[in-house]
């Protein structure tokens, strides 16, 4: 039993490492950093701050980004995001 437990042991380390590392790549990924963050809260307008406190900070900051560099697709999302809230709340 001793002898099952000292091949086992490194093996399911290994696995546990290997999963864990596959975990950190995909919140890395996630992350934001601080000067976008930053950038955010001194120049966001208001529906972007609503934008943020319904949908979370990847929506707000996408929207963020459009509006800075002038898309005229804003119109169309905020239609998009509505019929989506829409349905959310049915």
């Amino acid at each position: 039993m001793q002898g099952l437990a000292v091949v086992l042991f490194p093996v399911l380390l290994m696995l546990f490492a290997l999963a864990m590392e596959r975990v950190e790549f995909r919140l890395r990924r996630l992350t934001v950093r601080q000067q976008e963050v930053e950038e955010f809260l001194d120049q966001a307008s208001h529906d972007e701050v609503a934008t943020l406190a319904h949908e979370g900070f990847p929506h707000a900051l996408a929207r963020f980004h459009r509006r800075r560099k002038g898309r005229s697709s804003f119109e169309t999302d905020d239609v998009a995001v509505t019929e989506v809230g829409s349905r959310r709340a049915s």
